[in-house]
């Protein structure tokens, strides 16, 4: 049996691939992984291959016995696994409480490197792995911080696990988009904080899956980037000095 697997796939990005794969690929399964078991649930009436709910927190160490457990007894070919589980909060250090810090190196950082890491060895030659990264990993980003900070490390772990896997033929991309309109920015601003306020241009989820998908199975790109602005301000802060570009994104934000 040859599956695909989408983490946080109850809403935004990780949806939108749940949506979009069998547009690209065959598989006989999609095995779908987030909190909300309605949200997967309503997923079976839009997506033409068999849906197998998982409904797992990946904050809590459980959840990883369970899914490790799963893939011994079914012992499935993993051809995509795709990890979109992730949240951010906008704030200062000070308003970010550090339980929700922690849970967000927890989900973004520990929990994608555990799902890719559990996969790998039901992965052959030609199956790829998708993960869900942001623009904010190519700079600082103040009261974005350890968002920012767990996209950064999502970038690289990415991009050095590609080259690693290189000889067993299984791809490794991050997908690096700009502002997404998804439910992100409920969660993000639940700190009650007004530090972030500028975000330039929003983008569609399709939009966005729909490009990545497509370097995923036509390009050899190590990296996803949608929009042309978002193509050339990666451009920009990898020649201008960090210092720089903070002092441009607190300026934006009202804060200088």
């Amino acid at each position: 049996m040859r599956i695909a697997i989408v983490t946080g796939a109850s809403s935004g990005m990780g949806r939108e691939f749940a949506l979009q794969i069998s547009q690209w690929e065959k598989f006989d399964q999609l095995w779908v992984i987030a909190r909300r078991a309605e949200r997967l649930e309503a997923l079976k009436d839009k997506v033409p291959i068999p849906v197998r709910v998982l409904p797992m927190d990946l904050t809590e160490a459980d959840s990883f016995l369970r899914y490790q457990a799963i893939l011994q007894e079914e012992k499935p070919e993993i051809g995509l696994l795709v990890n979109c589980s992730g949240f951010g909060k906008f704030g200062t250090y000070a308003q970010i409480s550090l339980e929700d810090s922690m849970k967000m190196i927890d989900l973004n950082c520990k929990a994608l490197v555990m799902m890719t890491q559990l996969s790998l060895p039901y992965m052959k030659q030609g199956d790829k792995i998708v993960e869900l990264d942001s623009l904010s990993a190519f700079q600082p980003v103040p009261y974005l911080n350890i968002y920012g900070s767990t996209k950064a490390f999502v970038l690289s772990y990415s991009r050095a696990l590609n080259q690693e896997l290189k000889p067993r033929g299984i791809r490794v991309m991050a997908v690096n988009p700009g502002w997404v309109q998804t439910e992100f920015f409920d969660h993000a601003m639940q700190t009650s904080s007004d530090a972030v306020t500028y975000f330039n241009k929003l983008y569609q989820p399709q939009d966005v899956v729909t490009t990545a998908l497509r370097h995923l199975y036509r390009t050899n790109k190590e990296v996803s980037i949608h929009g042309a602005p978002v193509r050339w301000q990666v451009r920009a802060v990898k020649l201008l000095p960090h210092s720089l570009v903070m002092k441009i994104w607190l300026k934006q934000q009202k804060h200088a």
